[in-house]
């Protein structure tokens, strides 16, 4: 691909100004360049062909949902993305002293609020800043129900399909990660499920990730 500048054809122009009815300043000798600024002499349709072309070779919301990564990354609108940008949100340092962003603890409180009511919990974690993390909180929530049942599963089922993350997760809950193929997922399932049936499976997802068809189980 042309970069702009080898576009570039000396007399182009990519732009029409309307004829100026206002005085003319005269900058301060300092401020002035001595030399003409390089820049390309190119269309307006040019232009807006070459930037729209270059932002495709970028995987971009405006494209698709990102294939793997953070599941909180993936189906964000532009306005959330505008919002995090935010200086109160985006210049906030971990350290800072609670006093100065009591806004961005108190929406913090109030979302969690919010989660709380929808899932009918009663309480919620904001804790996990992505998906790998949210993997490993859930696994340990498990384990930490299956103690207090003084129960011992070891095993969590993880699809071929799934991110990397989630057999990981697994190995650190400490758990034995199996794994699930997924062609044909339907006919794996039933035979994997009928496998553990002795076992006395209990499912319990440990990771839902709509791109990866990620779904995990813990069994004995």
């Amino acid at each position: 691909m042309e970069s702009i500048i080898e576009r570039s054809k000396a007399g182009r122009r990519g732009y029409s100004l309307a004829k100026r009815d206002t005085p003319v300043y005269k900058l301060a000798q300092g401020h002035v360049r001595k030399t003409d600024a390089p820049l390309p002499e190119i269309s307006e349709p040019q232009i807006i062909r070459h930037f729209v072309n270059l932002s495709t070779m970028n995987h971009h919301v405006d494209k698709n949902f990102y294939p793997l990564g953070s599941c909180t990354m993936k189906y964000n609108p532009k306005i959330n993305e505008e919002t995090a940008r935010l200086p109160g949100f985006a210049k906030t340092h971990p350290l800072q002293n609670d006093r100065t962003i009591q806004g961005a603890l108190q929406l913090m409180y109030e979302l969690g609020e919010y989660l709380k009511a929808i899932v009918n919990l009663d309480a919620i974690t904001l804790q996990p800043a992505a998906g790998a993390q949210g993997e490993f909180t859930a696994i340990s929530m498990f384990r930490a129900h299956f103690n207090m049942k003084e129960e011992s599963r070891q095993h969590i089922l993880v699809p071929d399909s799934a991110h990397g993350t989630n057999p990981a997760s697994a190995t650190m809950a400490p758990a034995t990660a199996l794994r699930l193929m997924t062609s044909p997922i339907r006919a794996t399932i039933g035979r994997t499920k009928s496998g553990l049936v002795e076992k006395r499976v209990w499912a319990m997802p440990a990771s839902v990730d709509v791109s990866d068809t990620c779904w995990s189980q813990m069994a004995r």
